[in-house]
């Protein structure tokens, strides 16, 4: 057998993010070994206390870290209390006590000290805003030879953006940082809205799930994924049918463990930084010649462009119902 795959979650949790997060704690073949953690849907603050509680409550031991908490040089916006509650995670009536503490170094030296003691091993799975793998990148301009794969959640190509006609919320959010991951040079797959919009997931499945379970941390999510398929429920028609959501984040991870059930197109992406196209992720999809600068050296992309939803849910659903959880 091979060993699970090193990974470290670079996350702002998020309901989503919550659901990636025990998906890979769940699945055999993934080993967690460091949480990083962003603003984003919600305040670093918010991000770090939710990655501690949700490992915590999960029973399990993992290091996490406190990263940026601004974009590079546009101004931070309020986390989208709408989406995923004031506390990223529905708005949880209480919290259990709980005791563990935050790793002292930042996401970005976290990441340089894991891959230097681990050359060739971890695999880094973002989505979140790309802060903390941008610094990362200045503190160790190596690290793309020294981590295995980066697979971010993260843009579109022909789908609509989430946060404006053409932006996906995570590029949007630190746009010059995302520029600057996706022009690094490491081994790297985009799973974006092309295909996270194609995966719905009915609030029954996290129901079953919990029923199953019979576990605070499965109930923890059956609450915040309460919250979240009210949200989308309420914008989406085809997404209220069955009163559910999107599974952004955690498709990340299944491309990871299944990337079979994912159609992939390989180009160079680059990141609008400005005006009206602020956080478009542009794909070059044809090898001619183009003019303009900041194309010819771009490296190249994955990006997955079509993916089988049925067998999504089925993977998210086999691994959340497995035996995973301490009695």
């Amino acid at each position: 057998m091979t060993s699970p795959t090193k990974v470290i979650f670079d996350t702002d949790p998020g309901v989503d993010d919550a659901m990636a997060l025990y998906f890979a704690l769940a699945h055999p073949a993934i080993d967690v070994v460091g949480i990083t953690t962003t603003f984003g849907n919600v305040t670093v603050e918010q991000a770090a206390t939710n990655a501690l509680y949700l490992t915590a409550i999960a029973g399990k031991t993992v290091p996490v870290t406190k990263g940026v908490a601004t974009p590079w040089v546009k101004p931070g916006e309020a986390p989208p209390a709408f989406i995923h509650g004031a506390d990223g995670l529905g708005n949880l009536p209480s919290r259990v006590a709980t005791t563990n503490q935050l790793d002292p170094r930042s996401s970005a030296q976290f990441i340089v000290d894991m891959a230097r003691a681990h050359p060739g091993e971890i695999t880094l799975v973002a989505v979140g805003p790309l802060g903390n793998l941008s610094l990362a990148l200045k503190l160790e301009p190596t690290l793309p030879k020294l981590l295995k794969e980066v697979i971010l959640m993260a843009g579109t190509v022909t789908e609509p953006g989430n946060v404006s006609p053409v932006a996906e919320a995570n590029v949007w959010n630190d746009p010059h940082a995302a520029d600057h991951v996706f022009s690094a040079g490491w081994k790297l797959t985009m799973v974006g809205l092309d295909v996270t919009h194609r995966v719905i997931l009915p609030l029954a499945l996290f129901k079953k799930i919990a029923d199953h379970q019979k576990h605070i941390a499965t109930d923890v999510l059956h609450h915040a994924v309460s919250f979240y398929a009210d949200f989308y429920s309420g914008i989406y028609p085809h997404v209220a049918k069955i009163h559910g959501c999107f599974g952004h984040d955690v498709l990340a991870f299944i491309y990871l463990v299944n990337p079979e059930l994912f159609t992939i197109e390989s180009g160079g992406i680059r990141v609008a930084t400005e005006g009206i196209a602020n956080g478009q992720t542009m794909m070059k999809r044809k090898d001619i010649f183009h003019p303009q600068a900041g194309w010819a050296d771009t490296p190249a992309t994955q990006v997955c462009m079509q993916v089988q939803a049925e067998a999504c849910n089925a993977v998210l659903e086999e691994m959340l119902m497995s035996d995973w959880l301490p009695k």
